[in-house]
């Protein structure tokens, strides 16, 4: 009997230090994810960089910097006491302020970090043409209010969640967090307006989409991958046991790589060749899909749910861009609300459960999915589950925006607009001060051209004309920001072709200081915009005119205008000579 009893605390023994290394094991994987979610923050702002157009560079990298620090001081004030307090709908009674040795700074620096991301997927949706002003605000009433109440709904440490207690599943946050931000975001791109130059409305009353490219497909590419990087710990840190955390990696492998590989087949199909920025965004949409169901599918579920998702990103993307008029510039309305929905509705489809159900998960929903035994109960929850939090999420930014819009001001004046958030901004001359920019004006931001029609013509010495005809060379230097206004006004007189080179350069005044960390910079080189104009019927004088006025400010640095005679022009396939060189065919 004794050694009986000797071998059974032995056993017992064992038992308790297994337990031991495994809870404290997990409490530190707890922590490092958290740490890998904060790493998401380089992913996010190295996608909307690459995605968005030089100018607006610095701006951006600013804006995710500061989301994360301004986020975390709102979480600490307030954030986390409404997100893991006490309370079915909001949550109170933490104190974090005199509380320390109390708080639970495991389960703060977690929700942190997910609260953070929630508010740094706004920025994309709404890039290039909002207030910095207006985004710090908003991105602290994410941080403050926004977030943490409905992420109590389904988070709440007491299990005190409305959300909690049905057994709504969102295991990682693809309706807390994704389908908030993308919300939010596309609120904010509705209320906001499109950036200048992005829909052009036709005499018929049509109105088509222009592409605005991003200017680093490879800066796009690398946020991507960190993403991805950082997505293990984003669905894996609240595993509870290693064979859970292993099934959450395989998934959150799985599901992206199935959408971007559909997502490649659908755009060579759809466009005749695979649509490389449109498949970024699919690896991002698998992955925010998968979220929620991460810890409770399968990995057939996770397979369907992946190549849903690589379909569905490319629709709405080109839905709302196409069709509804609204401009997203990185696809976050596409990527993370459409996904972000479908992915929680999803785990009531592809829910294995656990307990006693097949093929169960430690860390998996409480009821099984419709297509695995479980009826139509879970998918009712989830469907009741998302749709309150994301009419929640839309009234709430709502009364954000338009709170900003009245009072700060939510977006930036034209000229800003039009000659970057760098420099208007932040006086920034430029992110890529060794490299000479892209010229962003040639996209097509003009708000029209000036008024020619009682227009009276310069008085320019230039000579007579041949007997061929008389051609002027017109060289104009500006402004970026007045590339578009100078293109209409043109085209309003009869101009039918120039030449756009993009420069560097200043004049007397040395160009328009910046400052870099504190530093006055001496001589900066800005971008300017080289115009060539070769006219023969148009009038020159008037062409010269009309430049000036649509050039003037009246302010240093408004430009040059040269003249210079051509001897003789010849259009290289037909080889005519003269005028006819110049004309319309």
């Amino acid at each position: 009997m004794s050694l009986f009893l000797y071998r059974e605390e032995i056993v017992m023994d064992k038992q308790q230090i297994v337990s031991f290394i495994n809870e404290n094991m997990f409490g530190i994987w707890f922590l490092i994810g958290a740490a890998l979610v904060f790493w998401m923050q380089a992913g996010f702002a190295m996608v909307e960089t690459g995605f968005t157009r030089a100018k607006n560079a610095g701006n951006i990298i600013m804006k995710n910097l500061m989301d994360f620090c301004i986020g975390t001081v709102a979480f600490y004030l307030l954030g986390y006491n409404l997100l893991c307090g006490e309370g079915g709908f909001v949550g109170w009674g933490l104190n974090p302020f005199t509380g320390f040795g109390e708080t639970d700074w495991s389960a703060f620096v977690f929700n942190l970090v997910f609260c953070a991301t929630a508010a740094t997927i706004v920025s994309g949706a709404m890039a290039e043409r909002t207030k910095f002003s207006a985004y710090c605000v908003y991105s602290a009433a994410i941080s403050l209010i926004v977030y943490p109440i409905e992420a109590g709904w389904v988070w709440n440490y007491g299990g005190n969640g409305w959300l909690q207690k049905l057994h709504f599943v969102d295991f990682a946050g693809s309706a807390v967090i994704h389908s908030v931000g993308g919300m939010a975001a596309l609120v904010g791109a509705i209320i906001l307006g499109a950036r200048i130059g992005k829909y052009t409305k036709k005499a018929d009353g049509t109105i088509i989409s222009n592409a605005i490219g991003g200017h680093s497909i490879t800066l796009g590419a690398l946020g991507c991958f960190i993403l991805w990087f950082g997505w293990y710990g984003f669905n894996g840190a609240a595993a509870t046991n290693t064979d859970s955390l292993a099934s959450i990696f395989m998934n959150t492998t799985i599901a992206p790589a199935t959408a971007t590989v559909v997502c490649m087949i659908f755009t060579w199909i759809k466009d005749g060749k695979p649509d490389v920025g449109m498949c970024l965004n699919a690896s991002l949409a698998g992955l925010v899909a998968i979220t929620a169901g991460c810890a409770s599918v399968d990995t057939i579920g996770a397979l369907v749910i992946g190549a849903v998702a690589g379909i569905l990103v490319d629709v709405v993307v080109e839905v709302l861009d196409k069709k509804l008029h609204i401009d997203d510039p990185v696809g976050a309305v596409g990527v993370h609300w459409a996904n972000g929905v479908w992915g929680t509705i999803a785990v009531g489809l592809f829910a294995t459960g656990k307990g006693d159900t097949v093929q169960a998960f430690a860390d998996g929903s409480y009821y099984a999915g419709l297509f695995y035994g479980g009826g139509a109960k879970l998918l009712g929850i989830q469907i009741l589950g998302i749709v309150a939090i994301d009419v929640y999420a839309a009234i709430m930014m709502t009364i954000v925006f338009q709170l900003i819009k009245h009072t700060i001001g939510l977006r930036t004046t034209a000229e800003e607009e039009i000659i970057g958030m760098d420099i208007s901004e932040h006086g920034l001359a430029s992110a890529y001060a060794d490299f000479l920019p892209t010229t962003p004006s040639y996209m097509g931001e003009s708000v029209g051209a000036v008024d020619v029609a009682n227009l009276e013509p310069a008085t320019l010495s230039i000579g007579e004309a041949k007997p061929t005809g008389k051609y002027t060379k017109i060289t104009v230097i500006c402004n970026e920001d007045k590339f578009g206004i100078l293109k209409d006004t043109m085209a309003a007189i009869g101009v039918t072709g120039m030449t756009v080179i993009q420069a560097m350069g200043c004049g007397v005044e040395q160009g328009k200081s910046g400052v870099y960390r504190g530093v006055k910079m001496s001589m900066n080189l800005l971008p300017k915009v080289k115009v060539e104009i070769v006219v023969s019927t148009v009038d020159p004088n008037l062409v010269v005119a009309a430049a000036r006025k649509a050039l003037y400010t009246g302010g240093v640095g408004d430009g040059k205008i040269f003249v210079t005679d051509v001897e003789d022009v010849m259009r290289v396939r037909t080889g005519d000579t003269g005028i006819a060189a110049l004309s319309n065919e």
